[in-house]
């Protein structure tokens, strides 16, 4: 088999992008280790050479002797990926494959733009791809349900800069999940299935990373047997780790105290509303009852910082839901949130049904970046969620708070975290919200949305 040079892009939007010489603005903390790319790498053939280029931190070349090229990009960046192929088709030559979210929800609109597409995973189809490609017989589509993720292949990660990046190692012992949240983009691309690695070969691969970790798991306890085994197992290990997972880790006293033990010290977790008629309305059924406050105090005890998210927007929502959240937030000393406008991602059901109503109104996809409204909400203008989401953003990240939710953080968190974790990542949010224009909008809503629209 002939040897073949493949160059894999992740575009950005020009606001994070690398143009000329010029620094990546965006703090490493905003960025991962691109994991996904990773493991694109990891399923290509051993003919296949790879290189990965990541807009944030490096330009794309043109020149590029690559015989192929992929772009794996979400909703937000399929315009520039767009922009991307097309240039490198029409003035190069050289044919184009899309993977990712958006080309697995819009395959039809993507391959106008390509010259095949990879619906779904990319082990079940990445491989196929390159052996019809060798034998010039690429097709258009690939499609492959959700893989199994026993012998995972191992990662090059020489084919990042660790530097570049969070300073945490990247992995995943679970993919998917099984609930059905209308908004989810993820749960609809992994079919609503929730799988697991083997532990042993989870903890084969931990021994080989650094102190500190970052499972990149869409829910870490959606097994919470399994969870309880992968925890008790990494104790020895004395890492110190971070992930996303749902508000269940609190219930279950065992679960909670092996996740602290094996060094868990922060979650991102989707509070995403006050509202439980909110709530119901998105099917995010594991939320409701439950004593948000209770839970971040216990999870706080336990030594775990969160990253809460919230959204707006929601067909529940009225002009005082961020005032009222920002109460809650502050009440609670969250130590950093992501506070976001409601987005109808393609392919979720939020998506059809708010198109089947005539609410959206905003197909650019690069408005769908959770910072930009492209839908008609129910009980404020696209307006006041606008400035609602930049009002709140700004007020829970002025120096005064920033400095109060540092202080109050080392009464229960290891001083290491926070002044490694929480301050920078707080920091780091105040300079990207300058950047995007949420400081500057939320200024208009100096007296809060909720008197002032």
């Amino acid at each position: 088999m002939k040897h073949i040079k493949f160059l894999l892009i992740n575009p950005t939007s020009a606001i994070w992008r690398v143009q000329g010489g010029e620094r990546p603005r965006q703090s490493r903390f905003f960025r991962f280790s691109m994991l996904p790319s990773l493991y694109v790498a990891a399923s290509m053939p051993s003919y296949v050479e790879t290189r990965i280029i990541d807009e944030e931190v490096a330009p794309i070349d043109f020149e590029t002797d690559a015989d192929i090229i992929g772009v794996s990009f979400m909703t937000y960046n399929a315009p520039r990926a767009y922009e991307i192929a097309d240039r490198f088709r029409r003035e190069k030559g050289k044919p184009v494959i899309f993977g990712g979210y958006h080309p697995t929800f819009m395959p039809e609109e993507a391959i106008q733009h390509a010259n095949a597409v990879c619906i779904g995973e990319a082990e079940g189809n990445v491989p196929r791809m390159m052996e019809d490609f060798a034998a010039d017989e690429l097709k258009q589509f690939y499609s492959s349900e959700p893989v199994k993720l026993t012998g995972l292949p191992r990662l090059n990660r020489t084919l990042i800069r660790k530097q570049d990046y969070a300073p945490a190692d990247a992995l995943q012992a679970t993919r998917g999940c099984n609930y059905q949240c209308s908004y989810c983009s993820v749960s609809a691309f992994h079919h609503h299935h929730f799988r697991v690695r083997p532990v042993d070969e989870v903890i084969d691969e931990l021994k080989s990373l650094g102190r500190y970790v970052l499972f990149m798991d869409d829910n870490i306890i959606g097994d919470r047997q399994y969870a309880k085994q992968l925890f008790a197992e990494m104790i020895p290990l004395r890492k110190r780790w971070f992930s996303q997972c749902g508000l269940g880790i609190a219930d279950d006293e065992e679960l909670l105290r092996l996740a602290s033990r094996s060094g868990c010290q922060g979650l991102f977790i989707g509070f995403e509303t006050l509202s439980e008629e909110g709530l119901r309305s998105w099917k995010k059924r594991t939320n409701l009852g439950k004593d948000y406050l209770a839970i971040i105090r216990k999870l706080h005890a336990a030594g775990i910082a969160i990253c809460a998210a919230f959204m707006f927007g929601g067909d529940n929502d009225t002009p005082d839901v961020f005032e009222r959240t920002l109460e809650f937030l502050l009440e609670a000393n969250v130590e950093t949130i992501q506070a976001t406008r409601l987005t109808p991602f393609p392919g979720t059901p939020l998506f059809a049904e708010l198109d089947r109503q005539g609410r959206i109104f905003d197909k650019d996809w690069s408005h769908y970046d959770f910072n930009h409204v492209v839908f008609e909400p129910l009980h404020m203008s696209c307006d006041a969620l606008d400035k609602g989401v930049s009002w709140l953003l700004r007020q829970f990240h002025t120096r005064n708070r920033v400095a109060r939710r540092v202080w109050n953080s080392l009464q229960y968190l290891d001083p290491g975290l926070v002044l490694g974790g929480v301050l920078p990542l707080n920091l780091g949010w105040r300079h990207k919200l300058t950047e995007d224009g949420n400081f500057q909008r939320g200024m208009e809503l100096a007296t809060g949305p909720g008197r002032k629209i």
